[in-house]
């Protein structure tokens, strides 16, 4: 399987005062603000960091589903939390904080399958950052 998506970013202005939107082709972000206060303080808008963290927990989730099918599970939920570390003007480190709700698995084959899809999930794939995973079911 092959296939593009896009993404643009229009930014206004200096680096500190100005301010930027955020485009999705799917339109789900639709000229959304970003800007300074945003990434680096509260402002109301998101951020680059915030979205890696919504992408990297969408993508863990959805292949550790795929892992588990495999596998012979079905997951009823599995929640995930991501948290970005942004230090010395790069992101460092990413820690998953997942909550799994699997019938008929065990906490071992869980933590193994989960850890399969930390390593192997498109979106770690393409960080170089240090990614912490805590596992637990519920």
């Amino acid at each position: 399987m092959k296939f593009t998506r896009k993404a643009n970013a229009q930014w206004f202005g200096g680096g500190k005062d100005g301010k930027g939107q955020l485009t999705t082709a799917s339109t789900v972000l639709n000229k959304t603000q970003y800007s300074f206060s945003t990434r680096f303080e509260d402002g109301v808008g998101t951020n680059p960091e915030e979205l890696v963290g919504a992408a990297h927990a969408g993508c863990f989730a959805m292949k550790l589903s795929f892992l588990l099918g495999d596998a012979g599970f079905t997951p009823d939920e599995l929640n995930v939390d991501s948290t970005v570390l942004f230090e010395d003007g790069n992101v460092t480190e990413i820690t998953l904080d997942l909550k799994g709700k699997v019938p008929g698995i065990g906490k071992d084959k869980f933590a193994e399958v989960a850890k399969q899809a930390k390593e192997t999930c498109p979106i770690s794939q393409l960080l170089k950052a240090k990614i912490n995973l805590n596992a637990s079911l519920v």
